[in-house]
């Protein structure tokens, strides 16, 4: 058994790709409890793809794709709250839009260069084994950077996340602590995309907090079942994909929404027991 657990280990790239794993496994968790709370499953989807457009103009630019794709990504999180608050029309909305148009715009500046040979398969599905020491870095500085954030605004987010109302009533800056989230949230996909890349990045971030939703309603509970699902399925979806040898971000998100699926059943039965002992 010990073989199992530490064969992996003997690469280098293996040993990146669990820290990366860990990392944004625990991130994608912990934020998604507030997208989960808070109804944005759709949002993180849109801002993923949203980020294709900067990473073509990073291409053309010449710079760091993950820094094109940031940028983008940043934006188009504002965005979506400004049009959501001063347009008067539903976040779902706003994110269609939005998420719509800069996905279209990185397809139209794309289809302009003849030229244009960068494998978007990394991009688009996630290639965490090809995690560098330099991406490795930049998982850490961002990930440090929203844990801190997320801290900071513990209770803001929390009070608004149920109540939005009453806390503008009782002082706390609504407008604020949403676009705070939506930028800690565009920051979060774009340290997820090099684990699971733009087409699941959402899942990760609403799988594992949906899953703790099925099995409690108290917020620190669910946070932190979340995180624990999030990273174990994230570290376990891993050495699954080395040992059947399928793809690393496919197979993680295929493990959450197992445990997903567990998880609803579980609740149905403990209901079902419950209504049994009345």
């Amino acid at each position: 058994m010990s073989d199992v657990l530490v064969a992996p280990f003997q690469f280098e790239f293996m040993q990146r790709a669990f820290v990366a794993a860990l990392i944004v496994g625990t991130l994608c968790s912990t934020i998604g409890t507030y997208v989960v709370l808070r109804k944005l499953a759709f949002i993180g989807d849109g801002i993923a793809h949203a980020s294709f457009a900067g990473i073509v103009i990073a291409y053309l630019r010449g710079l760091d794709y993950y820094v094109g794709a940031a940028i983008v990504a940043v934006a188009t999180a504002l965005g979506i709250g400004f049009v959501n608050r001063r347009a008067k029309v539903s976040l779902d909305t706003a994110i269609g839009v939005l998420f719509t148009g800069a996905f279209a715009l990185g397809v139209f500046l794309m289809s302009r260069l003849p030229n244009y040979n960068v494998d978007l398969q990394g991009f688009l599905f996630g290639n965490i084994l090809a995690v560098s020491r330099a991406d490795l870095v930049l998982i850490l500085v961002l990930s440090a950077l929203v844990s801190i954030v997320l801290l900071l605004l513990y209770r803001p987010l929390l009070y608004t996340s149920f109540d939005p109302v009453v806390a503008e009533a009782s002082g706390i800056r609504v407008a604020f602590i949403d676009y705070a989230l939506l930028v800690m949230l565009a920051l979060t996909i774009i340290v997820s995309l090099e684990a699971v890349g733009i087409v699941l990045v959402a899942a990760l971030l609403v799988t594992p907090a949906a899953s703790a939703y099925q099995l409690t309603r108290r917020f620190t509970r669910m946070l932190a079942l979340s995180v624990a699902i999030g990273a174990s399925c994230a570290v376990a979806g891993l050495y699954l994909s080395y040992y059947l040898h399928s793809a690393s971000g496919a197979t993680i998100v295929l493990l959450a929404t197992l445990v997903f699926f567990m998880a609803m059943a579980s609740s149905a039965l403990a209901r079902r027991r419950s209504r049994l002992s009345l």
